[in-house]
């Protein structure tokens, strides 16, 4: 006898409140065979109509559309069903289911109406998903019982006792301002005369840089969970999202050095995360560096140092005790912001310290390049400023489309241009950037094929 399956996937095509959308979603379970639960009623009667469609055929008239008997009427589903693209000006497109429980499972949800949690294990569960590569869909749940749409993301992360929606998420959550948002917080637009035109969710991970222009998005979007710099506070709707801390919330600072292990994120100046003051380590003094220092701070800014470009300073390390390595890295730091004399003597004051922890100022050049006033502001040969990230998108045309496309041939990255490069940009360009990315070591969101300033950085140094 054949199982039938844990759920049945079906995809409704809105969470519509108009008595047409209800009377369709309380026909989808009479739609199913008795076999998987299905009313016995509405299949007798598909039965009769599919013998009535037949005689039809058989006696010359119009037969009956068996296909459609026992299914609500629907609309086209003109939903983009092609490979994962970075959403551009028509919103992220991902309907979702109401409130609802947990599907079974084996997942512990949290004491009703939430427990606490700290910021850590929120990441920590949002990237679980993505790194199962969890599937998008409004109606079919995860193995942890939690529906697999955009919501039900958040309700996970959030370790909620129920799959909660974009209308009720902010019960559970206090607003905050931008300035406020820390790993954890979540980023939300409800769209409340038409819940499945735009309305949307995403977990807050960080800033990309200290500009606040891009922040590290957890998200539950077509085709699966992921994680990628997304322009502040989304590609559409942008001002209609609103920032909300989860009441549940342990820790109401953010973890020490949040962000640290995570794939490197294009833009990203460090492994820390950016911008958010109360992440930010204060500088523990003069006395911290040097000759015969031995603290965890040094290890700090050895690391600091390495992500902004001082990793041929090191053969080892770096380690907790000072070290000439320590010192020549935070020397060629301070000359690349235009410091000179005693503001260049590779001990690190309060000024060297907070640009390395935010991930301000400029990069450490590469060796033999210069370390002028200017330096890290273009590339050799006369190359531009990075020009933004807005540029590079699908039927964009910018020159620096076609600047980006020769460096890539003059890099050795050009094999999947079949002709050109040329202005437009197209999935050939970003197929050359991403192999450019993974010869980087990077992966995952940092890999996306979308060039960003450390890319474009490395790219013509």
């Amino acid at each position: 006898m054949e199982d039938a399956p844990v759920f049945v996937e079906f995809a409704p095509e809105s969470d519509c409140d108009c008595p047409g959308c209800i009377h369709g979603r309380r026909s989808m379970a009479h739609a199913l065979p008795t076999r998987l639960g299905g009313h016995p009623a509405a299949h007798g009667a598909r039965r009769a109509l599919v013998l009535v469609a037949a005689a039809g055929t058989v006696l010359g008239g119009q037969a009956l559309p068996a296909a459609g008997a026992g299914t609500p009427p629907t609309r086209p589903d003109t939903r983009p069903t092609g490979p994962d693209t970075r959403p551009a000006e028509d919103g992220p497109d991902t309907p979702q289911g109401g409130a609802s429980p947990l599907h079974g499972g084996s997942g512990t949800p949290a004491a009703s109406p939430y427990g606490t949690i700290t910021r850590t294990k929120i990441i920590e569960r949002a990237r679980a998903w993505i790194a199962a590569r969890v599937p998008y869909s409004m109606s079919a749940y995860w193995a942890d019982g939690y529906r697999q749409d955009c919501s039900g993301f958040v309700s996970m992360a959030w370790n909620l006792s129920g799959n909660e929606w974009t209308g009720s998420l902010d019960k559970y959550a206090d607003r905050i301002s931008k300035e406020q948002l820390q790993p954890g917080d979540m980023l939300l637009f409800h769209n409340p005369a038409n819940p499945t035109n735009g309305s949307h969710v995403t977990i807050f991970g960080r800033w990309t840089d200290s500009t606040r222009t891009h922040y590290v998005a957890y998200e539950q979007a077509r085709p699966h969970a992921r994680k990628r710099a997304t322009p502040y506070a989304y590609w559409s709707n942008p001002d209609r999202y609103l920032a909300y801390r989860f009441k549940g919330v342990a820790d109401a600072e953010g973890p020490e050095g949040a962000g640290e292990g995570e794939d490197p994120v294009d833009g990203t100046a460090s492994g820390k995360m950016i911008g958010v003051a109360s992440a930010v380590p204060r500088y523990p003094g003069a006395k911290a560096f040097g000759p015969g220092a031995d603290n965890p701070y040094v290890t700090r800014l050895g690391k600091a140092l390495i992500a902004r470009g001082g990793q041929r300073f090191y053969r080892s390390g770096p380690g907790p005790r000072w070290t000439e390595a320590d010192r020549r890295a935070t020397r060629a730091f301070q000359l690349a912001q235009g410091w000179r004399g005693a503001d260049a003597d590779g001990l690190p004051g309060p000024r060297t310290w907070s640009y390395l922890m935010k991930g301000e100022g400029r990069d450490i050049p590469a060796a033999g390049a210069s370390t002028g006033a200017h330096a890290g502001s273009a590339g050799p040969q006369g190359a531009p400023g990075y020009p933004g990230r807005g540029v590079f998108r699908p039927g964009r045309s910018h020159a620096a489309i076609e600047r980006l496309g020769r460096q890539l041939v003059r890099k050795g990255f050009g094999r999947h241009y079949a002709r050109g490069p040329g202005p437009v940009w197209g999935e050939s360009d970003r197929r050359n950037v991403e192999a450019f990315q993974r010869a980087q070591g990077w992966r995952g969101a940092a890999a996306d094929g979308y060039p960003g300033p450390e890319t474009w950085r490395r790219l013509f140094r």
